[in-house]
């Protein structure tokens, strides 16, 4: 069925009637400022803003023709790729991209000036958006842009001019921009802005005013004159005497009518403003430095977040705008699209990666030569060729990781394995573990830290030790570890057991693994409690939770992980053969040169899978040893199956 769009129709009822250039926003009675000045002047507009920006221009911005549904090929040598990697002889493409996303994130308005020849764009020049408007009689896009210069007035066309925008219900074309939104709380944070600096440029006193009383002798006009300067000169200015003792005369008293920083809530005010710039940008608050809530697990999601959510969209709205205006300028365009590399952002960290290809495709994915190229290392002349391992066969297994299956009984009946499975996994686990100990203390002296700043006198732990948040927090990011770890063990035990791993019941151990996770962060927090009371008695004690903290997060964390490591690895070892229906013993294995006595006398000793070694504990580093007998701990537990 056809249908007719009659432009011309609403041309004639609808004409444009704002003003395109960005308006100055007024701030206070009588102080005015553009978006410009507002992004150089407060610092959480320019925070949030250059986070965006530096993020998109980090992205590699690409060039792909579609193949089919299932198929793209990337187009290095099309004259747009060349152009995007090269736009001009002064300007990177990094540079380009942070120009455009920082003025959309100020004025929801960005444009490219195409530089032309032979009727093909060569070159992208950014206008700043403050000299462009959008010029015609259309209400529903521009017929030409002019540009008022410093010397003068141009006009281009408007097929020369690529114009990024955002949504104004106003004028459709042109954006409106977020620090209009935003234009109270920039305001009251511009007011806050300027009584600081009143305040430290009186010396950072408390204002008042002093009280003399009636009774006092009669003040002489040079005694009072006197006062006055000395006063002035040690309380309200910078000199070398600013500061000291005050000296008051005739029983004078010293009234204070100022409010507090405490009161005034100068970093809770500061806070709230940059939450509000980043709600108002979409940006998850904990990745522009706001960590109040955050924790090790729920970073990384919304470090997830912030690239499928909040930068999904500028990036897709970014690469169809440049396809519309940009890439019609070029011969080549059948099925020919562009593209940001988001993907390399979401693809996790190395280990990641190669553990899901490596699962994906069921045997090694890199050549020699490949991995030694990751490493800038000289490719060898046999390095060309893919090594599969002879454990390794095509349908025989699901990964290379996994073990060979045991050979197949001749009399048909399923044989009980005499086998052995060792109670530890892997150093990458262990690898995590430390990393989240490490992040979890740096985020917890973060904020101890900047409560300590916060309170007036000398701080106590009430002040600045919130115990059921931080177990809580600890909990989490314990119970995390502890699922990964024990699943990872006890899969591994049945393996190595020639059993199933997919037999190990992760849901069953959730109950006990939440329980050990609240138990050990308990430990862990009160030892914290004792550190905090000690460094809160120190003469600074703002330096001496800071050197704490440094400490917890590195020695002190890398202890806790080992111990974690050891324990839910234990236990998954002691889970996986308990449930696999046979009968088995374990046995106490030491192996660190610096094992503690107790432990290399528990060397080789061989219990039944149901009992307790002779010093109580059901694995190394279970919980219900003592402290001085699983912290630290690298022990691991051997698992023999009944013959």
């Amino acid at each position: 069925m056809a249908f007719v769009v009659s432009e011309g129709r609403l041309l004639n009822i609808d004409r444009p009637k704002l003003s395109s250039r960005p308006q100055a926003v007024q701030i206070a009675p009588r102080v005015s400022q553009e978006y410009a000045t507002i992004w150089r002047t407060q610092p959480q507009v320019r925070t949030v803003v250059g986070f965006l920006a530096r993020n998109i221009a980090q992205l590699g911005l690409k060039v792909y023709r579609r193949r089919s549904d299932v198929d793209r090929e990337q187009l290095r040598d099309h004259p747009l790729a060349v152009l995007l990697a090269n736009p001009g002889p002064h300007c990177t493409r990094y540079r380009l991209v942070d120009a455009l996303v920082q003025d959309l994130g100020i004025y929801d308005n960005a444009y490219w000036l195409k530089v032309r020849e032979s009727d093909q764009a060569r070159a992208l020049v950014r206008l700043d958006p403050r000299r462009v408007t959008p010029q015609g009689p259309n209400a529903f896009y521009a017929d030409e842009f002019e540009y008022r210069g410093g010397v003068g007035i141009q006009h281009f066309p408007a097929d020369q001019v690529v114009h990024f925008r955002g949504f104004n219900p106003e004028d459709p074309r042109i954006g409106s921009s977020p620090i209009e939104t935003l234009r109270t709380i920039l305001a009251e944070e511009y007011q806050a802005a300027q009584y600081r600096e009143q305040m430290w440029r009186n010396g950072a006193r408390a204002s008042g005013y002093l009280r003399r009383p009636v009774e006092a002798p009669e003040w002489s006009r040079e005694a009072r004159e006197r006062f006055t300067m000395q006063w002035r000169n040690q309380y309200s200015g910078d000199g070398a005497l600013t500061g000291g003792t005050p000296i008051l005369e005739d029983g004078m008293e010293f009234v204070s009518a100022s409010v507090t920083p405490e009161q005034a809530q100068y970093l809770e005010a500061r806070k709230l403003t940059r939450e509000e710039v980043a709600a108002a940008y979409f940006v998850p608050p904990p990745m522009v430095g706001i960590l109040d809530n955050a924790t090790y697990s729920n970073i990384t999601e919304q470090h997830k977040m912030m690239y499928q959510d909040t930068l999904g969209p500028w990036l897709q709205m970014m690469s169809q705008e440049i396809d519309l205006q940009l890439l019609g300028d070029f011969d080549d365009v059948d099925q020919v699209y562009t593209e940001f590399n988001l993907n390399e952002k979401l693809r996790g960290s190395f280990e990641q990666q190669a553990a899901q290809l490596q699962t994906a495709v069921g045997a090694p994915y890199m050549t020699r030569n490949e991995a030694r190229a990751v490493l800038n290392m000289p490719q060898l002349p046999e390095g060309d060729d893919l090594v599969t391992p002879l454990n390794v066969l095509i349908g025989g297994q699901a990964s290379p990781t996994d073990s060979a299956p045991p050979p197949p009984d001749p009399t048909g009946q399923a044989a009980t394995p005499a086998a052995l499975a060792k109670a530890r996994v892997g150093s990458e686990y262990t690898g995590r573990a430390k990393t989240t100990m490490s992040g979890y203390f740096a985020r917890q002296g973060q904020v101890i830290s900047s409560r300590v700043g916060a309170v007036a006198g000398t701080p106590t732990l009430a002040d600045v030790y919130d115990g059921k948040r931080w177990v809580a927090e600890l909990t989490t990011d314990l119970f995390s570890l502890a699922v990964q770890i024990a699943t990872a063990a006890g899969k591994a035990t049945l393996r190595a057991l020639g059993l199933d791993p997919k037999s190990y019941d992760e849901d069953r151990t959730l109950a006990f693994l939440q329980a050990h996770a609240a138990g050990a962060a308990e430990g862990i927090e009160s030892a914290t409690r004792d550190g905090l009371k000690n460094a809160l008695t120190e003469d600074d004690p703002g330096k001496a939770i800071a050197t704490l903290f440094a400490q917890f997060a590195t020695g002190r964390a890398d202890k806790i992980a080992e111990t974690e490591a050891t324990a839910m690895s234990g236990f998954g070892t002691a889970e996986a053969a308990e449930k696999s229906g046979h009968e088995a013993t374990k046995t106490w294995r030491t192996h660190s040169k610096n094992s503690r006595a107790s432990h290399v006398a528990l060397d080789g000793e061989t219990v039944a899978l149901d009992k307790t070694f002779s010093n109580g504990g059901r694995w190394p580093g279970d919980l219900e040893l003592p402290p001085d007998e699983r912290d630290g701990c690298q022990c691991s537990m051997d698992i023999a199956l009944a013959e």
